[in-house]
């Protein structure tokens, strides 16, 4: 049987600590906004997403080759967000009301969730612990992936909107806001580039 209040527990406790994808959103949330930001966490539930269809099916090899795989393109993403980091760091203050486009934030936070190997190891041990054995396991896990990744998407909407709200303290303020999101999006670069099997 499904301990699902333990799941959502558990789930809720993960989304608290912030790592690449948090980072990520953070920094789109206080550079463009609440919808940047939004956008960004539907990008980043759609690469974790991703890895949850490969744990319910049970590809245990073939994640592994996955991870082994993804490990170069997080490099590439790594590079990639250190190298926006700096440039927006660098850049002069400018019109809070421009705004990004809503398919770069979504493929960004896709790109940084589903390449993320210790994420999708850690899901294909952590998903497992909440399903009894049976035949019904698959069903199971299914479940336990849908309830996690629903508290997932609530909690990274809470950071997004936490962030968007803090965007409107530096209206006035571009330059500093300038340095929260480069600061962000290198911390997210750094954070995937850690983020070990």
């Amino acid at each position: 049987m499904v301990n699902l209040f333990a799941l959502i527990a558990a789930t809720m406790i993960l989304v608290m600590i912030p790592g690449p994808n948090v980072a990520l959103i953070v920094a789109n949330s206080l550079r463009y906004g609440l919808r940047m930001g939004s956008i960004t966490v539907l990008g980043t539930t759609f690469g974790v997403g991703l890895q949850l269809v490969a744990v319910v099916l049970g590809m245990a090899v073939i994640i592994e080759l996955i991870a082994e795989a993804l490990t170069w393109i997080r490099w590439v993403g790594v590079a990639y967000l250190i190298w926006l980091g700096i440039r927006i760091w660098n850049e002069p203050a400018d019109d809070l009301s421009k705004i990004g486009a809503a398919p770069a934030m979504f493929w960004r936070g896709c790109l940084v969730a589903a390449t993320n190997p210790k994420t999708l190891l850690f899901n294909a041990a952590f998903l497992p612990q909440f399903v009894g054995s049976g035949d019904s396991a698959v069903g199971q896990l299914a479940l336990v992936a849908s309830v996690f990744l629903t508290v997932l998407l609530a909690g990274d909407m809470l950071w997004a909107l936490f962030a968007g709200s803090a965007r409107r303290l530096l209206v006035r303020h571009s330059k500093i806001r300038n340095r929260f999101t480069g600061a962000f999006l290198v911390a997210a670069g750094i954070g995937l580039a850690l983020s070990r099997r």
